[in-house]
């Protein structure tokens, strides 16, 4: 199925790019989320929209990208959440989170959508996410989840 995706999906492409999926992929996975649109022939005058929308939010270049990656390493991030008697969250950590919590303790501001978080972040302790900050640049940021 050929598709056109809205959001980057790694390993994938990033928005604005037309790719050929399998159809269970698509139709159960990237169209649901949000991240894909069906291609049509109407729909590629949408591909150049995308892909300018997705040039104004991106890092232009690699200097610029490694220069967040400076600032995303050098800060320390908290983040308070509610949680039982043995060190388990009600619910778990998103990425909207992790980004309002890196912002709120002084980094740079980070679109959610480039937060990797791997697993879901279900306990409390130190945990390690990835930022994608530029397709060769990617920024480790350490998050320390305390109770609140």
């Amino acid at each position: 199925m050929k598709i056109i995706l809205t959001h980057e999906v790694s390993g994938l492409g990033a928005a604005g790019d037309v790719v050929d999926v399998k159809d269970g992929y698509a139709r159960n996975y990237l169209i649901p989320r949000n991240f894909a649109i069906r291609w049509t022939k109407g729909g590629e005058k949408d591909v150049e929209q995308i892909r300018r929308a997705r040039k104004i939010h991106e890092i232009q270049t690699i200097e610029q990208a490694n220069a967040v990656k400076a600032q995303l390493e050098g800060v320390k991030v908290r983040l308070a959440v509610r949680s039982g008697d043995a060190g388990r969250l009600f619910g778990s950590v998103t990425p909207a989170d992790v980004a309002s919590a890196i912002k709120a303790s002084g980094g740079p501001e980070v679109d959610k959508r480039r937060i990797e978080l791997g697993s879901p972040i279900k306990t409390l302790g130190a945990h390690e996410t990835s930022v994608r900050l530029h397709p060769e640049v990617a920024a480790k940021v350490s998050i320390e989840v305390v109770a609140a």
